[in-house]
């Protein structure tokens, strides 16, 4: 009789936090870096003047290769794969400064910084996400890759890009819950 009480406790507490969205997973995706903001990646590359900004100057921003993570050291290889992915692509339309690196070889060197910061947070009613009918996400954050080109002591190219804010909305339905793949997986299994 004990047991049964303690079972219909234990129920009633789990029926009590039906639409407790505390109880729901979070994550979070951070690729390391010195930035805290993709506005604070992109002022740090505003400072950089290819052709004046030399690797000196890049400690003095927070962008150092040795002591900041995930930096990518790029080699002429790299370099060449990047920017001509194929050799019918005529080298004098290229930016100035990338004709410097790749007349330079292996003399020139590359930098490639990306970061990225992504929160994933589930919302919604709980017992609908544990049973699996239905599943709401928001993912918010921001993702920065930035390149330089450098050669001898001096940038010689600067490029940025990536995703200053990132808000997407995924919701799942599944018309039967926990049921939805069993036919797939048995289906595995009869071949």
């Amino acid at each position: 009789m004990n047991r049964l009480r303690r079972a219909a406790r234990g129920v009633g507490l789990l029926l009590s936090l039906g639409g407790c969205s505390a109880l729901l997973p979070r994550g979070e995706a951070v690729t390391e870096g010195p930035w805290k903001s993709y506005a604070e990646a992109q002022a740090t590359f505003d400072q950089i003047v290819p052709g004046q900004t030399r690797v000196g100057d890049l400690k003095q921003l927070h962008f150092d290769v040795q002591n900041s993570p995930n930096i990518t050291i790029l080699n002429y290889s790299d370099i060449l794969r990047r920017f001509i992915p194929t050799p019918a692509l005529d080298p004098q339309g290229l930016d100035g400064g990338v004709r410097a690196c790749l007349a330079a070889r292996t003399a020139c060197v590359g930098y490639e910084a990306k970061q990225k910061v992504v929160n994933r947070r589930r919302h919604g009613n709980f017992w609908l996400d544990f049973l699996n009918f239905k599943r709401q996400v928001d993912v918010n954050g921001w993702r920065f890759s930035g390149m330089l080109l450098i050669v001898g002591d001096r940038v010689v190219y600067k490029l940025t890009g990536g995703q200053p804010v990132i808000h997407e909305q995924e919701d799942t339905h599944n018309p039967l819950g926990p049921l939805q793949g069993i036919g797939e997986s048995t289906g595995a299994l009869v071949r």
